[in-house]
């Protein structure tokens, strides 16, 4: 008789949101009723939550993850002829954003241990173009924003987070969407924080920019007279379903991430010596959107894991300077450029189980044999 193997998926939605099936369905329900599906109560009252949650004083509820950094960047009057400097290892977003804006992107390598944007690379890169510096979050760590803080307020630049793959995250004892002028999150389904489809927010410390972030994604219009639009602006607004949604979410996120720090110390413990996970600030409070190790044969790695019905992704084998849309801005970065033949983000969500990652690290040290 044949034994069945569990398969192993990389990110278990279903199971995510089959916890809080019920508390989904009531907000849902709520909505339906009193019909405001654009800007409706939700909205502010999870703008409201969230803000407290990232101990900033505003939140703006947006569309994406995308539109937040963008709209951030055009707030702060960043375009031609600005320059921006950012981590070459980020999601292409970040990237698209500065071009959308006009500005052009200088791309810099990262800290070998974390993966996270590397200060002196930065240091190295301010011309007297340079505007702003986008420190990304990556993989559920904050990037060392001390000596990012130092640098952009020396040279008078401004300091913005992508925090996209970082809610609830710390370092320092600081909250990622505290620390820069204005921090950008995405609310995509598979984040830490994840709506039942798109979603973001610009959380901030400062009112006026709160404020022009808001105009400028609600077409422009003047807060008191939606007939007159003071600005070029555009659509872009995080609807009532999805607010209501995420503040369900936001009320079991710490504990969803605890969960997955759980799951990773288990993967640290039983993961192959050959299979590294990435460094973690002393100071930092990871809440490990992603579980990522180094391969040095990651294709037969990937292979193992497929024969085994086993989830995985990777993060990103492509750094943005060599991506062709962006091949303009390419340069030399040996970091960065390594980590990209490396990388494996291995199953992870705060639902895993621990007989999972058992059978993840069990085929791993199979395949090691």
């Amino acid at each position: 008789m044949t034994t069945l193997v569990e398969k192993v998926p990389f990110l278990d939605m279903a199971s995510i949101t089959s916890a809080l099936s019920g508390d989904l369905d009531n907000a849902w329900k709520t909505v339906l009723n009193h019909g405001y599906f654009v800007g409706g109560p939700e909205v502010e009252r999870f703008e409201n939550d969230f803000a407290r949650y990232c101990e900033a004083a505003h939140c703006v509820g947006v569309a994406n993850g995308t539109d937040a950094l963008e709209l951030i960047l055009a707030a702060l009057g960043i375009g031609y002829g600005d320059d921006v400097i950012l981590p070459a290892n980020t999601f292409v977003a970040t990237v698209e954003a500065v071009c959308t804006v006009g500005a052009r992107p200088v791309f810099v390598d990262v800290l070998p241990t974390t993966l996270q944007i590397d200060a002196d690379s930065v240091a190295a890169a301010i011309g007297p173009a340079t505007a702003a510096v986008i420190g990304v979050h990556l993989f559920g760590q904050m990037a060392d924003f001390d000596p990012l803080l130092r640098l952009t307020n020396r040279h008078g630049l401004a300091f913005v987070e992508d925090a996209s793959q970082a809610h609830g995250a710390r370092l320092h004892g600081r909250r990622a969407g505290s620390v820069g002028v204005a921090a950008a999150f995405s609310f995509y389904p598979g984040k830490n924080l994840g709506a039942l489809g798109d979603g973001g927010a610009v959380v901030t410390q400062d009112a006026g920019l709160a404020d022009r972030i808001r105009q400028q994604a609600n077409h422009g219009r003047a807060a008191d007279d939606r007939h007159r639009h003071d600005q070029r602006g555009r659509n872009s607004r995080l609807d009532t379903l999805q607010a209501a949604m995420l503040s369900v979410k936001l009320a079991g996120l710490d504990h969803a991430n605890q969960a997955r720090r759980l799951a990773m110390a288990r993967y640290v413990r039983e993961l192959p010596p050959w299979l590294p996970t990435l460094g973690t600030h002393p100071d930092a409070e990871s809440v490990f959107h992603l579980a990522v190790v180094r391969a040095k044969h990651r294709d037969k790695v990937i292979s193992e894991l497929d024969r085994n019905g086993i989830g995985w992704g990777l993060h990103y084998p492509i750094p943005c300077h060599r991506q062709p849309a962006y091949s303009e801005f390419s340069g030399s970065l040996p970091v960065v450029e390594q980590a990209a033949m490396e990388i494996l983000s291995l199953p992870m969500s705060p639902t895993i189980s621990d007989t999972q990652i058992d059978r993840v690290c069990e085929v791993l040290w199979d395949e090691s044999a």
